[in-house]
């Protein structure tokens, strides 16, 4: 006999009783829990299965990798690959060969360039009259300028001959992948965004010894390893614009019976532009940034007297050709950006073609004649000893000495202060709890803060980590990443939004953070060091300083693209400022914001490599240790490896914690 439960019967007419909505837990306080267990479990287990290895020690796995290497050397002479990839150095040799003969170093028998530098200035500053006017004519023409007064002119050809052909090679990468990445299905874009992962996070001194490996050392290793870390960029940040068109426009439009072509030439790419410029001029820095990592393979340009002086110590002269590194860095930038703005203005018949037309004949005829004149004659065809570049070295020296001197004691403190309240007490509980409770409690925070979605994959990274035999390791650089990523999205959010709202800090700011990023990190590398002593604090403000430039610009840009009429409309409800900024335009930009976060995590993670030269130890001094060392080879590429396992579980928890906001 079973006994049925029956609902009340309601008089006609009357109202059903009101539904009480059962109240949820916060997903932060469901983190706080989950904290708040493991540190309660720390306490009676802290220091126990660590796997903290011994230094030299070796896993079988690390010992694999290392007869992989050794194996692939052995068969260089009959394997068809190897051969395949030599063949293409050679081509990037041959082709770099026959441009710095053209425009930086003699073409024997004659005793200098085809192209003097009157010539090559002349060129480049007719060409940036051509693409965005005469103010990027100008800055273009001192920018060349400058690298012949401080004594770099060959090193800076061959640093733009270097970035010219892996941008280009990027570009031509890119932009397809950008396409499908922007218009393809989720189980595309997964499929893209993991290779990006491990491209980005990848530390370039893990991939130096294969790209050495197959395609030998010199112009070639540069130009591949450069297209490896800059291709990444223009991908995720052009692909982003794309897939975030508006849905009603793409809709009006295919409702007119056009096809995906159309769509795609007329309306995605079109909309996406200012976005796709973002991501060339990233493309470009990143480029540059692997000035001094490619003189490491003997690449040719500016990385290589940067990497001489600091061989020496010498930071003034390490300063100069970084220095001037940035110069390229910010007249590109301003010239794509420009050029980009001087396009729409034609398209839009603000500019009169006949009068630049005519401009363009006449400085152009100037232009021949300036390199006729540097094949003629050898003060047009080689440039003037000068001595700015010693007396800015020297001034450079005196100016470090004395902030050492004076600011010791401060910049000591405040080490010791983030260190000791904040980095060991975070390491102690990630570090050295055991390692299953750190794996438990990572999956715990994954599940609360992405769902199943981030689950999956957290659990693959962590056993992929366990595998590899590098857990403690792995765990001490966790913790700076974390430290780091979060610094870097304060000063995103907080320099983001002001730039946005201030065209005149947006001017005034974005030359910094060229500087930021494309300064070689090795430069600014010696006066932080000088400042912090070799530690880890050193190595979290290496990794603050290079990504927080690119986080800082993909916020002000979304803040910036935020629709005027919405934020008119906040306005005329009596909205303060604050209101503005929290209710209305971050809400709207959260895309660019977790791009953003996205892209520091992972700038962040490729400086670790550069944390384990300055004494922060973990996985970067692993990495390094397997470069320097033949026999480490395989210890070396299983911290890369694990690097990049820790780049893909962060991620992963970010975005499904970012989708799950927004369902």
């Amino acid at each position: 006999m079973s006994v049925t439960a029956t609902r009340p019967r309601l008089e006609p007419g009357a109202a059903p009783p009101p539904v009480q909505e059962r109240r949820k837990l916060p997903r932060w306080a469901w983190g706080l829990v989950v904290v708040g267990v493991w540190i309660l479990i720390w306490a009676f287990t802290k220091g126990q299965d660590t796997l903290q290895m011994p230094q030299r020690a070796h896993t079988d796995v690390q010992q694999a990798l290392t007869e992989f290497r050794d194996a692939v050397l052995a068969s260089r002479d009959t394997n068809p690959v190897v051969q395949l990839t030599y063949q293409i150095g050679a081509w990037f040799v041959d082709l770099v060969s026959w441009l710095q003969r053209l425009v930086s170093i003699p073409d024997l028998p004659r005793p200098v360039p085809q192209i003097g530098w009157l010539g090559v200035v002349a060129l480049a500053t007719w060409a940036g009259l051509a693409a965005a006017g005469w103010r990027i004519a100008i800055l273009v023409g001192a920018s060349f300028l400058s690298f012949g007064l401080f004594g770099y002119w060959s090193d800076s050809m061959d640093l733009l001959i270097i970035t010219g052909i892996a941008v280009t090679i990027a570009i031509l990468i890119g932009i397809p992948l950008a396409v499908y990445y922007g218009t393809a299905g989720r189980t595309g874009v997964k499929a893209v965004t993991t290779v990006l992962d491990l491209m980005q996070t990848m530390p370039t001194f893990v991939y130096l010894s294969p790209v050495v490996l197959f395609f030998g050392i010199g112009a070639s290793a540069a130009v591949v390893c450069t297209v490896i870390y800059a291709v990444p960029p223009i991908i995720r940040i052009a692909g982003y614009g794309i897939r975030n068109v508006s849905a009603t426009t793409i809709e009006a439009t295919d409702s007119s019976g056009q096809t995906r072509w159309q769509r795609l030439t007329k309306v995605q790419l079109p909309m996406a532009r200012s976005t796709i410029v973002v991501g060339i001029n990233q493309t470009t820095m990143a480029a540059l940034s692997m000035a001094t990592i490619a003189a490491f393979v003997d690449g040719p340009g500016l990385g290589q007297p940067v990497l001489s002086a600091l061989f020496r110590n010498d930071v003034g002269n390490a300063f100069v050709p970084g220095a001037l590194i940035v110069v390229i860095a910010v007249m590109l930038d301003r010239t794509t950006t420009a050029a980009s703005e001087a396009s729409e203005k034609a398209a839009r018949g603000q500019i009169d073609l006949r009068m630049r037309r005519l401009v363009l004949a006449v400085t152009g005829v100037g232009a021949l004649v300036a390199v006729w004149m540097s094949r003629q004659f050898l003060w047009a065809a080689e440039f003037p000893t000068t001595s700015w570049g010693p007396t800015v070295a020297d001034a450079v020296d005196s100016f470090f000495t004395w902030i050492t001197d004076t600011f010791d004691g401060l910049t000591q403190a405040v080490a010791d202060a983030v260190t000791n309240g904040l980095l060991n007490p975070l390491q102690d509980l990630i570090a050295e709890s055991p390692w299953w409770l750190t794996a438990l409690a990572i999956l715990a925070l994954a599940l609360v803060f992405g769902g199943l979605k981030a689950l999956l994959p957290t659990v693959v990274c962590l056993v992929g980590l366990r595998v590899l035999g590098l857990w403690h390791d792995a765990m001490i650089t966790l913790t700076m990443v974390l430290v780091a990523t979060l610094l870097v999205m304060v000063l995103a959010v907080v320099l983001g939004v002001w730039m946005a709202r201030r065209r005149m800090v947006d001017l005034a700011i974005r030359p910094f953070l060229d500087a930021g990023q494309t300064i070689p990190p090795f430069v600014y590398l010696i006066p932080v060091l000088a400042l912090f002593g070799p530690s880890r604090f050193t190595a979290i403000i290496a990794g603050v300083v290079y990504a927080a430039p690119i986080a800082i610009k993909l916020v002000a840009d979304g803040v910036r693209n935020v629709s005027t009429t919405t934020l008119e409309a906040a306005r005329s409800t009596g909205s303060t400022t604050w209101q503005e900024i929290t209710k209305v335009q971050l809400p709207m930009a959260q895309g660019s914001l977790v791009l953003a976060a996205n892209q520091g995590l992972l700038y962040v993670l490729s400086m670790v490599v550069i944390g384990g030269m300055v004494g922060a130890g973990a996985l970067g001094y692993d990495i390094v240790l397997g470069a320097s060392r033949s026999e480490e080879w395989g210890k070396g590429a299983a911290a890369g490896i694990s690097i990049v396992l820790l780049g893909i579980m962060l991620d992963r928890i970010m975005r499904a914690s970012a989708r799950t906001d927004t369902d």
